[in-house]
């Protein structure tokens, strides 16, 4: 009986004992949610063009503005700019092309939380992820040109030259009007200084000549002897244009005060070839009333600094009645530091009986 009552108890199940461990209210941190950006880093960028980043955030609800922050080449600060809602996106920052300047810039991406803490999101502002911009085609031609100017973009010139064109006969009437054949000695001497500064872009110079001529020569339609004096006082502005690295066209204008008055003038040149090597030109100058001359030039690198240039040039400059040709050579040689020393000479006239000789030296610093 005993048996009995002992496998009926052991049949009934035990009551379920109530946990009393206080339950803790706390979340596991790995539970909470932030706002996360993704993009794939940029490396390198192409110079004064746009710098586009993709982006895509997750909770994007939690976020109240995700920026770019970035540092061009020449800048100390971070500059900022913020990630917009795009087709090309999800979200899309643009950094403008006139701040993405080689050799490089850097950037780092920061979540503005709707709290209003911001969190990096990609690099920092201490270390930001740098980028490599790639020069435009300019950028590279005009360090190449610079270099081999030794970085000297400025240039001063002062240059002297005679030229004497022998004898030309002149009609001479005196006081009482008789006429006689009288020989004038055609000459004239120049006396000019220079500055010129060098962007070495699609204007290549631009320069400024002051100058003054005085000689003697046959005027057209004068008679008197005393009226053979000429000379002029100018002033010319110069822009050198760049259509192709071996194609470059000089513009001038010329303001200048002859013996008659105030006179306008202006000239041109095509330059093929090297600019500042090996190169042909073809030239022309021409001013009111003073004359015209016409000109080309074959300069040849002979290396080691040194330039020899043939010199063929057609004028009926200062002011005479006729026009002459002019055969002449010039030299050019580096001095080095900066300085370089040229020298010309050569031979001209206006009729086939009588000629006479040039010659003319010029003296150039560049800083």
């Amino acid at each position: 009986m005993l048996a009995l009552v002992a496998v009926l108890c052991s049949a009934i199940p035990a009551r379920a004992q109530t946990d009393t461990t206080p339950r803790s209210n706390k979340v596991d941190a790995t539970s909470v949610v932030e706002p996360r950006l993704h993009h794939g880093p940029v490396s390198t960028a192409a110079a004064g063009e746009a710098f586009t980043l993709q982006a895509q955030i997750d909770q994007p609800h939690l976020v109240r503005q995700a920026w770019l922050v970035f540092r061009s080449a020449e800048g100390t600060a971070m500059d900022q700019v913020a990630f917009l809602r795009a087709s090309e996106g999800p979200y899309v920052a643009q950094v403008p092309g006139d701040k993405v300047r080689a050799p490089s810039f850097a950037y780092a991406i920061e979540v503005e939380t709707v709290s209003g803490q911001r969190i990096p999101a990609f690099a920092s502002r201490k270390a930001p992820f740098l980028v490599t911009v790639t020069p435009e085609y300019d950028d590279l031609r005009e360090q190449a040109v610079l270099q081999r100017l030794e970085g000297r973009r400025s240039e001063i010139t002062a240059s002297s030259e005679y030229v004497m064109f022998g004898t030309t006969d002149a009609t001479l009437t005196d006081a009482n009007g008789l006429t006689r054949t009288e020989g004038v000695r055609d000459h004239y001497y120049r006396l000019e200084s220079g500055y010129t500064y060098r962007p070495l872009r699609t204007v290549a110079e631009f320069s400024i000549r002051l100058g003054v001529v005085r000689g003697r020569s046959v005027v057209p339609g004068e008679s008197d002897s005393s009226q053979f004096d000429v000379g002029l006082n100018y002033a010319s502005p110069r822009v050198r244009f760049r259509f192709d690295d071996s194609i470059h066209l000089e513009t001038e204008l010329l303001t200048s005060v002859t013996e008659v008055g105030f006179s306008m003038g202006a000239g041109g040149a095509l330059l093929i070839g090297d600019p500042y090597g090996t190169r042909l030109t073809f030239g022309f100058e021409s001013v009111q009333t003073f004359g015209t001359r016409m000109y080309t030039r074959m300069d040849i690198d002979a290396g080691n600094g040194v330039l020899v240039a043939p010199i063929v040039e057609v004028t009926d400059m200062p002011h005479a009645d006729r026009y002459g040709v002019r055969l002449l050579s010039e030299v050019g040689i580096d001095a080095g530091s900066g300085f370089r020393v040229a020298a010309r000479g050569g031979y001209q006239a206006r009729t086939f009986t009588s000629g006479g000789p040039s010659a003319g030296v010029s003296l150039s610093y560049g800083f």
